[in-house]
């Protein structure tokens, strides 16, 4: 098995800051990320950010859980690695570039090794269910917040 690797991109009509702070706020995260069935903070660091987080995600062929390793770079990047869980391996993370006029450009990036062969349809509609739909959901919480 290898690791494949998606990429994508949406504009938010917010600054980086506010989808920095959505994306921390790991409690509310269930109630408006379509994809998140749950997440549990099971460590932070000392600005009370999540530095351990496990999760049950709806990957719409089935439920995988995995507990996720966080690194920040507060505003504008926010670094994922895999520690354990239903996949192999996992690694990501989401750039929030200013845009010069307020509004954010959203890149989502993830590398997954799910630990058994799946065909190109699947994967592509993995991709496009759980890693498109997480920055849609981000764009409009953030724009309905703002």
């Amino acid at each position: 098995m290898g690791r494949d690797g998606a990429q994508h991109q949406v504009e938010i009509a917010a600054p980086p800051e506010a989808c920095f702070d959505a994306l921390l706020d790991y409690d509310t995260m269930p109630e408006w990320s379509s994809a998140v069935r749950s997440c549990e903070v099971l460590s932070r660091d000392a600005e009370g950010r999540g530095l351990k987080v496990a999760w049950e995600i709806d990957a719409k062929v089935r439920s995988v859980s995995y507990t996720l390793a966080y690194d920040y770079e507060e505003p504008h990047r926010i670094g994922v690695r895999y520690l354990r869980g239903d996949v192999k391996d996992l690694s990501g993370e989401y750039l929030l570039e200013d845009t010069g006029d307020g509004d954010t450009l959203a890149t989502f990036g993830l590398q997954i090794d799910p630990g058994r062969w799946l065909p190109g349809p699947v994967k592509k509609m993995l991709s496009d269910q759980v890693m498109k739909r997480s920055l849609e959901d981000l764009r409009r919480h953030v724009e309905a917040a703002g």
